[in-house]
This record gives C-alpha cells, structure tokens and sequence, in this order.
C-alpha cells in the first residue's frame, strides 16, 4: 500500500499538464505534485499512475515515489484561481501525489545523451503500458541530479477505458517513430530480454493492488475491485511476453523530424 500524507498546503498549479495537476506540501514535511480525482478525466488516470509508476519502479526505472494524499476542499477557499477553486472542492478526499523533484529540468535530446540500453528499457516499457505520451510534442522525462527519470503515465493503458475491447487493444502494435528516446537508437531486444521475464503476474498483482479501493469501484463489468485488479495484471502480463515483437520505429510525423540516425533520410523543412 502506498503511503498516506495528508495536504497542509496548496503552493501553486502546474498548468503543463491537462489535468491541473499542483504542487502542494504535506504533514510529512514532503513536497507533492498532486493529481486530484476531480479532474475531469476522473480516477483512472491516477490508477494508471499507480500501477504503471510502481511497475516501473521494480523494474529498475527512475520514477517519483507516490503517495496516497487526503485533501480537505477547505484548502480551496483561499485559493484566487476559480478553476483551482473548483478542482480541490471536487477532490476531497484520497487524491495521489508524486515527490516533488527540485531543481529537476525538461529532458532535450540535444543535451542529454542516452544510452542504447536506457533508451531500449524506456521504449520496451512505454510500449507495454501503450503510453502515448512520451512523443517529442510532450517528453514526460526529467532529469535529475543527472539521471533520466520517467513521469506523468495517466495516458497509459488506453484499454481501460473501454474493457470490453481490452483483450483486442492490448494486442495492437506500438508506434514508437515519434517517441523521444527512440532517436537514441533503442536495443529494444535486450530491454525484452532482460525485462519481460521479470513482468510475471505476481509482481503485477502487487502493483495493482497499490491501487486503492475506492478508485476501482463501480466499474461496468467488474463486481469488485479484486476484479478489476486481476483484469489489469492479466491483460499486462500477456502483453509483456510479446510486445517488443510489435514496436514500430519509422518515419516520424511530418510536423518534425526525427533525430534518430537512418529515419526518413529524405526529409526535408517544408515536410517534402
């Protein structure tokens, strides 16, 4: 189970993200970005920032550690920001937060060099999760005391939110060709080889239940949470087995080239 803090204070939004995500302290004394449950894409964002951070975790990535936030709306009330206001009234209660990495920078591919065998365990992962937002457009990587470190997975495991169509969906190929660490020159194979062994059903029923209960309920199909749970560890366990088989690197979108050696030679400014 993941720690539980309480929220003393909002310090300010973080208006990159579509959700509002915020920056607030805790009774801990820690500094949290805050993903509230009354955001409008609901809670299933926050489960798959549960389960996908803590997998990833194991699987040796870099990824902010988590909690489990109370929010009392009270904290709202001094807030200027109507939209800020409305947000906390909605999210009282259990909300999760991500440790606060200061000082952390944007990752930019010119700067910052990865390795083949970082980028290879970066784009196996994504391609697991089917995370679509790890693009150029919108990196979701840090780095940190000179680290690389992953972030922001609520735009994972697209099946969730259509299940009966999950087993079909979770099948499906993964385009990496825009993906950031793809230009590193991925070893995918070795990522797979190293990694997909590990992804067992155990370890994934762990992470699942990190998620708490209150955030899986009353979803159409499933009469209880313990149900919900098994679905997310079966449909990733099955996955993991075959997915590096299924990741696609090539041509980039038109709106930018890619930086990876051999992609879309021909390119040209105007997109010709």
């Amino acid at each position: 189970m993941l720690p539980e803090v309480i929220a003393t204070r909002y310090v300010t939004p973080l208006r990159e993200g579509g959700s509002l995500p915020g920056i607030v302290e805790a009774d801990d004394l820690g500094t949290y970005v805050m993903k509230f449950t009354g955001a409008g894409q609901g809670r299933k964002p926050l489960v798959a920032e549960v389960i996908c951070g803590q997998l990833a975790r194991r699987l040796g990535l870099r990824v902010p550690s988590l909690v489990q936030i109370q929010l009392d709306p009270v904290i709202g009330l001094g807030e200027p920001d109507q939209e800020v206001q409305e947000l906390l009234k909605a999210s009282g209660g259990l909300n999760l937060g991500m440790d606060f990495l200061p000082g952390s920078i944007g990752f930019e591919p010119l700067a910052y060099q990865v390795s083949a065998a970082e980028a290879g365990r970066v784009v196996w992962f994504d391609a697991l999760i089917n995370n679509v937002d790890r693009s150029w457009r919108n990196p979701n990587l840090l780095v940190w005391h000179g680290e690389l470190w992953l972030i922001d997975h609520g735009a994972t495991m697209i099946w969730h939110h259509n299940w009966p169509t999950a087993p079909t969906a979770s099948a499906k190929s993964y385009d990496a060709s825009d993906h950031v660490p793809a230009s590193f020159g991925p070893d995918i194979a070795a990522a797979a080889a190293e990694l997909a062994p590990r992804v067992t059903e155990e370890l994934l029923a762990e992470c699942a239940a990190d998620v708490p209960d209150e955030w899986l309920v009353d979803e159409p199909g499933f009469g209880s949470p313990r149900e919900l749970r098994r679905a997310y560890t079966e449909v990733l366990a099955a996955r993991a087995r075959t997915v590096h088989e299924r990741i696609a690197i090539g041509a980039p979108s038109m709106d930018r080239p890619s930086q990876a050696p051999g992609w879309l030679t021909g390119w040209t400014e105007d997109g010709q």
